[in-house]
């Protein structure tokens, strides 16, 4: 299993740099499938919302293709079905790929999505409105399980000192599938091809990775064919917060030392801090995403969700500030040595919850004009841009927190954040009863921006970034004191520096 097709760079051709392993190695492989994996992902995740204006008027796109007479409540219906399923798969999805391997899971999670992709319009043609729901939420169960597996995928993968890096690059693989597929939706549904083969492009994209993903890819260092012993010693014992079994474990070998401890992770302050974090984040995030295109058409007579390009913009600009936000990271910890990991972790998760904060803060200023709708796209594109900064703050805690559980601790959280960006929308429509009106709008900002400013705030108070004692439920038995937590926060962060 590809042991041919990477001995070039998998065995003899990593340039080695001592004790810090490869610089270009079997885990930066896996990451880079990870990358893609999750664009593929996205892509399908949002094909819908863009084909969706070409399949109810073909007229302005291509009248080639068959239209469809859907009102706005049907269209919500379409819109929000993948998330029905979507929060199911949270928690059993990091539970599973635990047991099974995070390989499998995604290769599943991710297949399984594509083929039904295939079937969209079909199901659209044959089957009418409540056929589709039944689809896309279908969809939406198959990829719930993709954010916990990664989790679990790269807590086996990402060394210590490479951990916030190697995640923010793999996750910025959601924005760039989100950039191509908003990009040339468009083009695809207004060519000779129409609004189908916009699910078919994203469909047998999502086939072809799978493929290149079963041969090349492993759930662990100790299961690839081709990695280096320097390499997998490296990723094993990094940072000495994995003892080298757990990180080596072959999955098919039973685990009776790693019953899941609900009860312990459900009472840990420092895990409660991290989900109210990602709670806070998914509600701003997707309040913005979600109300701020209603916002300037309704109150600055701009519609941008039939401009591809433009509602891209949020996206594009996420990505360059992720790779901007690594570099800044790496900088500090070459040049701040006394810098914590605790530190580092809660500096980034403010900047990507309060930057977005005083975002909102502002568009409540906001009045109209055509001068005021550029500042808003402004103002949105720094909310949403600046927010890459929790991949190195939040995103990554789970990990720190437990690397065997760190799948499911994030089908936890992700599910919890889920529930918000559903609620979100609903709240928004609570208080906001005259669409044009600017002082109602002016409310469901300061609202958000407060959500952001205690998200953020509780976990800065009581986050950790030490191993928690029921990541080994059965070899530690005793419970661990603040004072003791504080202690390996400084000493793991000394390892990681030094």
């Amino acid at each position: 299993m590809a042991i041919g097709c990477f001995d070039c760079c998998s065995r003899t051709g990593y340039d080695s740099i001592g004790n810090t392993g490869p610089r270009f190695g079997v885990r930066h492989l896996q990451c880079v499938l990870v990358f893609f994996g999750l664009a593929v992902a996205y892509g399908m995740r949002v094909n819908l919302s863009v084909a969706i204006v070409a399949m109810t008027d073909c007229n302005a796109t291509n009248p080639n293709f068959p239209e469809f007479d859907w009102n706005e409540s049907t269209k919500s219906y379409l819109l929000s079905s993948f998330f029905w399923g979507y929060v199911v798969t949270q928690v059993p999805g990091g539970y599973l790929s635990a047991i099974f391997g995070a390989k499998y899971m995604l290769l599943v999670g991710v297949f399984i999505c594509s083929c039904l992709a295939l079937l969209t319009p079909f199901c659209a043609l044959f089957g009418g409105w409540k056929l589709l729901v039944v689809l896309r939420a279908a969809q939406g169960l198959c990829q719930g399980v993709i954010f916990p597996s990664t989790h679990t995928f790269l807590s086996k993968w990402a060394p210590a000192e490479e951990r916030g890096r190697l995640v923010g690059y793999c996750y910025s693989g959601s924005q760039f599938g989100t950039v191509v597929m908003l990009s040339v939706s468009g083009y695809i549904a207004s060519s000779p091809l129409g609004w189908p083969s916009i699910f078919y492009f994203s469909g047998c994209a999502g086939i072809l990775w799978s493929i290149i993903w079963f041969f090349l890819c492993a759930s662990t260092p100790a299961q690839h064919a081709t990695i280096t012993p320097n390499e997998r010693r490296y990723i094993e014992t990094s940072g000495q917060l994995r003892r080298a079994s757990d990180a080596g474990r072959e999955e098919f070998q039973p685990r009776p030392n790693l019953r899941t401890p609900w009860l312990r992770i459900l009472t840990s302050l420092p895990f409660l801090s991290l989900l109210l974090a990602h709670c806070a984040n998914n509600w701003g995030f997707w309040t913005l995403l979600t109300q701020i295109p209603t916002f300037l058409k309704n109150v600055l007579g701009m519609d941008i969700k039939h401009n591809g390009p433009l509602s891209a913009l949020p996206y594009f600009a996420m990505i360059i500030l992720t790779c901007g936000f690594i570099w800044l990271s790496d900088l500090l910890k070459r040049r701040g040595s006394a810098m914590s990991l605790s530190f580092s972790r809660k500096l980034f998760n403010s900047l990507g919850l309060w930057l977005p904060m005083l975002a909102l803060i502002g568009l409540g200023f906001i009045t109209k004009g055509e001068a005021s709708a550029k500042l808003v796209i402004g103002l949105l594109t720094l909310a949403v841009a600046t927010n890459a900064a929790s991949y190195l703050g939040f995103h990554v805690n789970h990990m720190d927190l437990s690397p065997n559980f760190a799948g499911t601790l994030m089908g936890i959280t992700n599910c919890a954040a889920n529930v918000m960006s559903i609620l979100a929308p609903l709240i928004v429509g609570l208080l906001v009863k005259d669409e044009t009106n600017p002082t109602q709008w002016r409310i469901v900002f300061y609202f958000t921006a407060f959500v952001y400013f205690i998200g953020n705030l509780v976990f800065i108070i009581f986050g950790r970034t030490s191993v928690q004692s029921w990541n080994s439920p059965v070899s530690a038995q005793q419970s661990r004191t603040p004072q003791a937590d504080a202690n390996e926060d400084e000493e793991r962060a000394r390892l990681i520096d030094s």
